[in-house]
Formats: structure tokens, C-alpha cells, sequence
């Protein structure tokens, strides 16, 4: 069997039909395949170009972070001294009463030092 161009290759129409629309599928979808490949390497690109943006900081909002982080601190210090201010309260007001008992207590202990005196 020789081949050449002259050869001549007898196929029914329906297989070739077959043949050219399962191409034609093929190519359609390799085409569909890479249009949404794209698309997702584009999404993530621009993604990623967003978060390096927004990711940047200029020195003015670093220097307003230091300022919130130093204020925060700063209300943390407000709070802790208002607990121990509460509790020095409480202290100073039993302090006080403890006091007063002692000053009449000493008061009651001159009036029977002063009678038993006069008495003698």
C-alpha cells in the first residue's frame, strides 16, 4: 500500500460529523477553561494588591497607633488608681469611726480619773 497525496480515504458523513464537533467541544471547552483561569489569576492579583495597600502605613497612622496604645495605658493606670482610691475609702472611713470611739473612750477615762482625783 502506497501513500500519498493522491490517496483517497472513503469515511461516512457521520463519522466525520462526529469527528469535527467533538473538536469543535474541544476547543470550545479549552477556551472556556483559560477565560475562567484568567479571570481567578486576575481576582487574586488585584486581591493581593489591595491587601499591600491597605497593609501599608504611613508614619502619621503609626503615630496616631503609638498615641491610642499610649492612651489606653494610660486609662488602664486612671482605673487601677480609682479601685485603690474606692478601697482607701472604706479604710478611712473605718479609720474614723475607730477614732472617734478612741477619742471618747479616752474622754470617759479622764472624767474617772478626775473624780476618783477630787475624791482623795
Amino acid at each position: 500500500m502506497k501513500i500519498s497525496d493522491n490517496t483517497s480515504v472513503a469515511m461516512p458523513i457521520k463519522n466525520m460529523v462526529g469527528i469535527v464537533v467533538a473538536v469543535a467541544m474541544g476547543v470550545f471547552a479549552y477556551t472556556e477553561v483559560t477565560a475562567r483561569l484568567t479571570s481567578l489569576e486576575t481576582s487574586r492579583e488585584l486581591f493581593q494588591a489591595d491587601l499591600l495597600k491597605k497593609s501599608e502605613q504611613k508614619p502619621t497612622d503609626q503615630e496616631q497607633f503609638m498615641l491610642l496604645e499610649s492612651v489606653f495605658e494610660d486609662v488602664e493606670k486612671l482605673i487601677k488608681n480609682q479601685e485603690q482610691n474606692m478601697t482607701n475609702k472604706v479604710n478611712i472611713e473605718f479609720l474614723k469611726q475607730q477614732l472617734e470611739k478612741t477619742l471618747a473612750d479616752v474622754e470617759s477615762l479622764k472624767d474617772k480619773v478626775r473624780k476618783n482625783g477630787n475624791g482623795h
